[in-house]
């Protein structure tokens, strides 16, 4: 379940929007202002705000523009009776990712909001195993904070342990998630590419991230 902040002064919006995105299936905590945001995105796992432009104090693009000052990059979606186009694109140049124009349709809110929470999953994804970072949208790979270059496939054989740390992989799974010819390919061509990664991820053999399990497969673990 995603978690939604909410900031607009207006409270009949706030509690429209915050009772919407509740019944959509989102947990959802609303601010009347911006004097607590910082606060909640050091406590709570925030995956989108929705802010209003005109707050109380400060504008809101400018006020988020000082959260990526100071490194917050949750994405944010802003809400605005303003429409120029000039208006909108000021607001995407000042951190946001989304803009939508009151008064809006809730439903089309909804939609945008699982668009950009979505789309941002998608760009931060780390996948960390011990001192192994992977990065999916870049495909890149760090050993103990050193980048390390893998082939095409190479990538895709560690996407899959990865994903499944601390299961048995059999070289059956192994083919039909990792080959694209798995029907033409040798079960012993799974050992030569493993071999290789472990040699690239683990070169003096002493971290043991894939371990082999005799007659069974390869675990990461």
């Amino acid at each position: 379940m995603y978690t939604v902040l909410i900031v607009d002064d207006e409270s009949d919006i706030l509690d429209l929007v915050e009772h919407s995105l509740s019944k959509a299936g989102f947990d959802v905590i609303g601010c009347l202002n911006t004097s607590t945001v910082k606060q909640i995105l050091d406590e709570e796992p925030i995956d989108l705000i929705i802010m209003d432009r005109n707050l109380p104090g400060i504008e809101g693009s400018a006020f988020v523009t000082h959260l990526r000052e100071d490194g917050y990059i949750q994405p944010v979606i802003y809400l605005s009776a303003k429409d120029s186009n000039e208006d909108i694109l000021k607001e995407f140049e000042q951190g946001g990712d989304d803009y939508i124009t009151k008064p809006f349709n809730l439903e089309l809110l909804i939609a945008r909001a699982k668009v950009v929470i979505k789309r941002s999953k998608k760009e931060t994804e780390v996948l960390t195993f011990r001192d192994i970072n992977y990065h999916t949208a870049s495909k890149k790979l760090y050993v103990e904070k050193e980048e390390v270059t893998l082939t095409q496939l190479e990538h895709a054989l560690l996407l899959e342990f990865l994903r499944n740390p601390d299961i048995l992989l059999d070289r059956q799974t192994l083919l039909e998630h990792v080959w694209e010819n798995a029907d033409h390919t040798r079960t012993k061509t799974v050992n030569v590419a493993i071999k290789r990664l472990k040699e690239k991820i683990d070169p003096k053999g002493k971290k043991a991230y894939i371990r082999s399990v005799r007659g069974e497969g390869y675990i990461l673990g």
